[in-house]
């Protein structure tokens, strides 16, 4: 035999526990489910859950390991046996709320349980015990290894241990493993499912309060800044033939260099007609790096400034807010391209956008 612990443990509401489980949660009718005793729950996995007389206060705890089933001593006043089998290494004894614990050095093995107590009654009537006054009641719990069989209760002479007694066979039978094993999968797809609204929640809030199209979702680069600007627009470009997005995306980028003053100067103009025969851009289209030197170079060049859409930013060049659009309309995707331009053509017009908006809905029935 070995003494695991032996001291004085603090209870409140008579409960104390023996868990190996992590985050350990059931509560007192869990524990007692189908059993015939009710001062040692062992119905929940992994845990027993303790009953005591005293409601407050420190009573007195020992816990030993035996090799085999120790003797019966008739000298306690209550005795109830249990099965337990540790679902992890670590095995403790716990106060009420956790405020202690104690690591017993049990194996991961199947476990026969005695718990025996004396003084119940008296503490229950006592209710309260202060520290420095004596000590009520006492209990021992007692584990030596033996395949699982249901509890017992061995000897029963107070009222407080009949009381719990009772209130434990009038619960219905434990659940089978595999009716656990069910509620766990249940809990897991709620819990995937709560994940999963909370995601599409965040996503919604993202996008402007609604979620967005299959296919808009799935576009990059500006659709979800061009979303926010003009929802219903972005939605019906999202669900237009690419032959329209990509019209559209030729259409805006002009109107973004016709609003910028940039589509009749002699070295820009080509480019556009490059973009709109689908051809490949010529220089120095060819590298966006190229054209800003030769846009602020070049005389021929306006120097306007807008203020971005929502009022982003103020005196931004308007030449250099439309420059983008035309790169953006030959991007490979239509639907990119379309709603990358009209981006950038939204920048060139600044505070004017939504005449551009109403532009886009009118000349492609939107």
């Amino acid at each position: 035999m070995r003494v695991l612990f032996d001291g004085e443990v603090h209870v409140h509401y008579r409960q104390a526990y023996v868990t190996s489980s992590p985050g350990f949660a059931s509560g007192l009718r869990e524990c007692f489910l189908g059993q015939e005793n009710g001062l040692c729950g062992a119905a929940s996995p992994g845990t027993l859950f303790l009953t005591a007389g005293l409601h407050t206060g420190g009573i007195g705890f020992a816990v030993e390991r035996h090799g085999e089933p120790p003797p019966v001593d008739e000298r306690w006043e209550e005795i109830v046996e249990v099965s337990f089998t540790p679902e992890t290494d670590e095995v403790t004894l716990v106060q009420w709320a956790g405020e202690a614990t104690w690591r017993l050095d049990l194996d991961r093995v199947d476990y026969r349980v005695r718990y025996c107590a004396s003084g119940m009654q008296a503490a229950r009537e006592a209710d309260t015990r202060l520290k420095g006054e004596p000590r009520i009641d006492r209990y021992l719990l007692q584990f030596w290894p033996a395949p699982p069989e249901a509890d017992r209760v061995l000897k029963q002479t107070t009222e407080h241990a009949a009381y719990w007694h009772g209130f434990a066979r009038g619960l219905p039978p434990a659940p089978t493993a595999e009716q656990r094993a069910e509620a766990a999968r249940l809990a897991e797809v709620e819990k995937a499912h709560e994940r999963e609204q909370a995601r599409l929640r965040a996503e919604a809030r993202s996008w402007g309060g609604r979620l967005p199209s299959e296919r808009l979702r799935r576009v990059s680069g500006n659709a979800l800044a061009m979303a926010r600007l003009d929802r219903d627009v972005s939605e019906a470009i999202a669900a237009a033939d690419p032959e329209v997005q990509r019209a559209i995306a030729r259409w805006v980028a002009r109107r973004a260099y016709d609003v910028a003053g940039l589509a009749s100067i002699d070295w820009i103009a080509p480019a556009l007609l490059a973009m709109d025969r689908a051809q490949p851009l010529p220089p120095p289209f060819d590298d966006m790096e190229h054209v800003w030197p030769r846009l602020w170079a070049d005389e021929q060049v306006p120097s306007s400034t807008v203020t971005l859409p929502g009022g982003r930013i103020h005196n931004f060049s308007q030449q250099a807010a439309a420059v983008p659009a035309l790169f953006e309309a030959v991007e490979a995707d239509p639907l990119q391209a379309s709603l990358d331009a009209l981006w950038a053509a939204a920048a060139a017009f600044g505070t004017d956008y939504r005449d551009l908006l109403q532009e886009v809905r009118d000349a492609f029935d939107l």
